[in-house]
């Protein structure tokens, strides 16, 4: 018997994948949700599908998403980031994420993890969302406006409101699993 899927990723054996095993789970791990963060900035203006393509590329090039190495590179890795045709060569975005790697660690240091930062925005627990269509599925909320504006405040960039809804979803911070997906009830249990 086949397993009913968000409509978001039928028919792409990658966006299956991704859907069944990570979409909606909730992280608390900060070096996934670094991951998931810097995923999410390269996103913006871009197809998620794009993104996932390029994953390991961008694990590659990114010293596997280590925020610690990616706070120290310099001006020539960024030369080198922008010369890789494995990762999106977006200047701006490159940038961002070495100084979005700074603004990850000064949260860790101010809160304990970043975790305990994003996580307290919703009680450290999911918020459980009844769509019957992926489509229903807000770009954004008040929530991801105010964590939005909280993260530029603290240096933050390409960290947009339906970007951080985005990485809300990605993360299981928000259930946008669809109620009659098999992945709705898994990842309340996760």
């Amino acid at each position: 018997m086949e397993k009913h899927r968000c409509g978001w990723c039928v028919g792409d054996p990658l966006y299956e994948k991704y859907h069944d095993e990570e979409w909606g789970v909730p992280v608390y791990d900060d070096a996934t949700l670094f991951e998931f963060l810097i995923l999410e900035t390269f996103q913006a203006g871009l197809s998620w599908i794009t993104i996932l393509r390029k994953r390991e590329n961008f694990r590659k090039a990114l010293d596997n998403f280590d925020y610690r190495k990616i706070a120290r590179y310099r001006e020539d890795k960024i030369l080198e980031l922008l010369a890789d045709e494995g990762i999106i060569r977006n200047k701006l975005k490159i940038r961002a994420t070495v100084s979005n790697a700074l603004a990850f660690i000064k949260i860790q240091d101010e809160f304990g993890s970043f975790s305990n930062y994003i996580w307290g925005f919703t009680n450290g627990k999911p918020i459980r969302n009844t769509l019957s269509d992926y489509r229903h599925a807000p770009a954004n909320t008040p929530l991801s406006d105010k964590i939005s504006k909280d993260l530029k405040k603290r240096g933050f960039k390409f960290v947009g409101t339906t970007v951080i809804y985005a990485h809300m979803q990605a993360t299981g911070m928000v259930n946008d699993h669809e109620e009659h997906c098999f992945r709705y009830h898994e990842v309340q249990q996760a």
